[in-house]
């Protein structure tokens, strides 16, 4: 007689930690309106009710998730820009790994496909989201870019067009893990991705010199 599985066995307490964790999982896997808070509930082994305890809603519990997760890098990567004295570049290059190594390589990067996908259909999570991330993220793009500009290092440029274009290609290079990418036959090198990215910034970005300085 083939052996029964044991029924799931439900914990009465839980961490908001492991409820958070739980939730990411199901945000990037269902999208933010599919998930359910019982979902959520289950994944991590507590009841709907001890969720509760901690998040009354299910937008309580996607702040939560970006508090816990997103914003202490952005935190970090601002002490960075504060206390950084080298090149404006090694700035850049700085604030796009560190923030690649603690969200581009964890179960966060599945976010921004979300607030692509549904942002309109949830203003509220959206402009948390925005003001939260987004803003902040693009103003340490911007110190670095006002840096490289003010000191020479970087020819003048537009500041706010010139955010856009370096966020651009991470964004998409996330949207499309997160979607068209099981469409690909072979998984896509987000190293070299990036490296190329790093490389082409630094050609388009830096100041050559004229003639008559070489």
């Amino acid at each position: 007689m083939p052996a029964v599985a044991a029924p799931r066995k439900r914990r009465k307490e839980a961490r908001p930690s492991e409820l958070t964790a739980a939730a990411l999982s199901l945000f990037v896997e269902k999208g933010f309106a599919a998930t359910r808070l019982e979902d959520v509930a289950s994944r991590a082994g507590v009841s709907k009710g001890t969720l509760y305890l901690y998040f009354d809603s299910k937008e309580a519990l996607f702040k939560a998730v970006i508090q816990e997760g997103i914003l202490p890098v952005v935190a970090e990567n601002e002490a960075i820009a504060a206390q950084h004295t080298g090149s404006a570049f090694d700035l850049l290059e700085k604030l796009l790994n560190n923030w690649w190594g603690k969200i581009g390589l964890t179960g966060f990067a599945g976010i921004p496909k979300l607030m692509v996908a549904e942002a309109r259909n949830f203003p509220e999570v959206a402009q948390f989201y925005y003001e939260n991330v987004i803003c902040r993220g693009r103003a340490l793009v911007g110190v670095a870019l006002e840096r490289g500009m003010a000191s020479g290092e970087f020819r003048r440029l537009d500041v706010e067009t010139t955010i856009d274009v370096i966020i651009a290609p991470i964004l998409m290079l996330l949207i499309w893990r997160f979607s068209l990418a099981c469409c690909q036959s072979q998984e896509s090198d987000a190293g070299l991705y990036l490296k190329i990215h790093v490389d082409l910034l630094r050609q388009g970005l830096c100041e050559r010199p004229t003639e008559s300085q070489v």
